[in-house]
């Protein structure tokens, strides 16, 4: 009796080691799929940073060090690409932050037709970015509709040069992303706003804070870590902006239009160096890692103690 009660422990036993391992076997095809997509080639393309790989793409990959990266402090392209993407992420994150927020606020009222503006804020998200490339390199044109509307103000009766010029090109392609954007960001805030309990905004009217005050008391707070998950991800995508560049501009006049993503397509695949696309994609992956641990290292501020 003794030794089948201990037999049926054991047995017992491993059949909950090996009950232990059956999530992994779920997550096997998965992390395969994983690794052969993202994790090898991204390896691969970290080891190549330290090689020379370019135009006979035929012939091994010799190792020169750091070569690739003291090539890129001397290349002027290179850092007005790093600049045009910097002042490409300070001035759509920002908008992209607030501006839907406001939109969400407007929108998440129960009154008839409401969900008609929804849709028609949402529209841009569901619009390809090459039709909508297409469509805005159509308003920029010198004879497009926003020309033509300025000279019906009698603001300028030449037009302004929205794409063909190194002063408007990056902040015109800037607008087509905050236009494409806003309706995504908008969801996420309407998402947010509707698990605030009622009774809080009922609370506030009676401590006398009403109006836009109240958001400002209740809405901003609680919404927070929504601000900042937004905030994050409207960073990253700001940094790798690519579609609108190739449609729009090809990165001039001049490179003004250029940013890092762009600038890798161009080395990579116009001019076959592929070594050094690697070493610009490592900066860049460096650039949105460090946006992440500050998203990560800001979300860990306790919300618990808000008062109202």
């Amino acid at each position: 009796m003794l030794k089948s009660w201990s037999a049926f422990l054991q047995n017992s036993r491993q059949e909950r080691s090996w009950h232990r391992f059956t999530p992994y076997l779920f997550l096997l095809p998965a992390l395969l799929l994983l690794g052969l997509t993202v994790f090898y080639p991204a390896l691969q393309a970290f080891f190549l940073s330290f090689t020379r790989y370019e135009y006979d793409i035929t012939q091994p990959p010799v190792w020169i060090g750091l070569e690739n990266f003291q090539r890129l402090l001397t290349d002027e392209v290179f850092w007005k690409t790093l600049r045009n993407t910097i002042v490409y992420l300070i001035g759509v994150v920002p908008i992209l932050v607030l501006l839907p927020l406001v939109l969400a606020i407007l929108v998440n009222k129960s009154l008839k037709g409401i969900r008609w503006f929804r849709a028609a804020y949402y529209t841009p998200v569901v619009i390809s970015m090459v039709v909508a490339g297409i469509a805005w390199r159509w308003l920029y044109a010198e004879d497009g509709l926003l020309n033509q509307f300025l000279r019906w103000l009698n603001l300028s009766q030449e037009g302004i040069p929205w794409l063909t010029s190194p002063r408007f090109a990056l902040f015109s392609v800037m607008l087509v992303t905050v236009w494409k954007g806003l309706g995504y960001y908008m969801v996420i805030y309407l998402a947010g706003l509707q698990s605030i309990p009622g009774d809080l905004y009922e609370a506030a009217a009676i401590d006398g804070s009403d109006g836009w005050r109240r958001h400002w008391d209740i809405t901003v707070p609680l919404m927070r870590p929504y601000l900042f998950l937004v905030a994050v991800i409207s960073a990253i995508s700001a940094t790798k902006v690519f579609e609108e560049v190739f449609i729009m501009t090809q990165g001039g006049p001049r490179s003004s239009s250029k940013t890092l993503v762009y600038y890798v397509y161009e080395k990579a695949f116009q001019d076959l160096e592929i070594s050094y696309a690697c070493t610009i994609g490592l900066v860049m992956f460096l650039l949105i890692l460090t946006l992440s641990i500050v998203r990560l290292t800001l979300s860990r501020e306790p919300t618990s103690d808000i008062k109202f």
